[in-house]
């Protein structure tokens, strides 16, 4: 899904949904409601957001999967696995493809062990069964299913809260207040310049930016650019961080699942072009291993702005079910 450009700004097209969007956000607001969590009995930190569309929450939990990793905790990512077709499984890179357990999975089962189920309660129990003394969702922050310890919600600086309606007539999984009251803290992703922030003041907000990693590309390389993922504009600003060319980009929607005519087209393209061909990490993961060597991948990490701060505030808030004391 692409983001519809309307949901920046109060347009007469918002306006006309805003029904639709009451509905939508009553909706959220009745299940959360009605659903008692299952506790999982180990503690559960959700990385969420407010919104529709990508917002880098991907990258934000494999961050805090390291983070709790350093601290000698055994974390494992749980997720619904979105496009892929198998559940109630741990992610084996080495033998799933995207296709079997979708594309995000895959790209946190570089970073910790992955449980894979629909049922959020389901993933949990199959991770703390094999060794999680921990649980990271990745996404969920709307799902009543499972406990939360610690919740934070993640947001695009680039984009704030949108126009602050709910879905279809803008952004917002969910009313606003609502959804800020069940939240811990905030993570705000990149330069915040719709000023988010001040209107965080309950809640503790920590401040990260995407931070490419060395390029596999030389500077002032010409490359061809492409990804599927929330807001590809993000990925083409961090190729030019690293001061690449693009000559062309590539945008499809999240989540995407590559046809081997799709790839070979971008391959033709790149020849054509004499340009390297460059995507995301998970995209990547997408692409038959006997067309990988055709691609180049641009690997990101997130930089906090106070790391020490989030640290603190993680093990200070994590409830001690264990007599290992974890906190160094």
């Amino acid at each position: 899904m692409k983001t519809p450009a309307f949901w920046n700004k109060k347009s007469l097209l918002s306006t006309c949904l805003l029904p639709l969007g009451w509905i939508y956000a009553g909706a959220t607001a009745l299940r959360l409601k009605l659903k008692k969590p299952f506790n999982a009995e180990i503690p559960v930190i959700c990385i969420g957001n407010l919104t529709a569309g990508g917002t880098g929450k991907t990258p934000t939990a494999a961050a805090i999967a390291r983070l709790l990793q350093e601290q000698g905790y055994s974390p494992f990512f749980i997720s619904r696995g979105y496009g892929g077709k198998l559940q109630n499984i741990i992610v084996a890179p080495q033998k799933h493809r995207a296709v079997d357990v979708g594309d995000e999975p895959l790209l946190l089962a570089r970073t910790a062990p992955v449980a894979v189920n629909a049922d959020r309660k389901e993933a949990a129990i199959l991770a703390r069964q094999n060794g999680a003394d921990i649980v990271i969702m990745d996404d969920g922050f709307q799902n009543p299913g499972l406990h939360k310890d610690l919740s934070f919600i993640v947001i695009d600086g680039e984009v704030g809260l949108g126009n602050f309606r709910p879905v279809p007539a803008g952004p917002l999984r969910e009313n606003f207040q609502k959804g800020i009251a069940r939240a811990d803290a905030a993570v705000i992703i990149g330069t915040d310049k719709t000023n988010v922030r001040s209107i965080l003041k309950n809640i503790p907000v920590f401040a990260g930016k995407i931070k490419p990693q060395t390029p596999p590309f030389s500077s002032g390389a010409r490359v061809i650019a492409f990804a599927g993922i929330g807001r590809p504009e993000k990925f083409y600003h961090s190729l030019q961080e690293c001061r690449a060319v693009i000559v062309k980009s590539f945008s499809f929607p999240d989540h995407h699942f590559y046809t081997e005519t799709e790839l070979q087209k971008l391959i033709n393209e790149a020849r054509k072009e004499n340009a390297v061909l460059c995507t995301t990490s998970k995209d990547f993961v997408k692409i038959p291993p006997n067309l990988r060597p055709f691609f180049c991948v641009l690997e990101i990490g997130i930089a906090w702005q106070d790391e020490d701060a989030l640290k603190d505030f993680i093990f200070q808030n994590l409830p001690q079910t264990k007599s290992k004391n974890h906190h160094k």
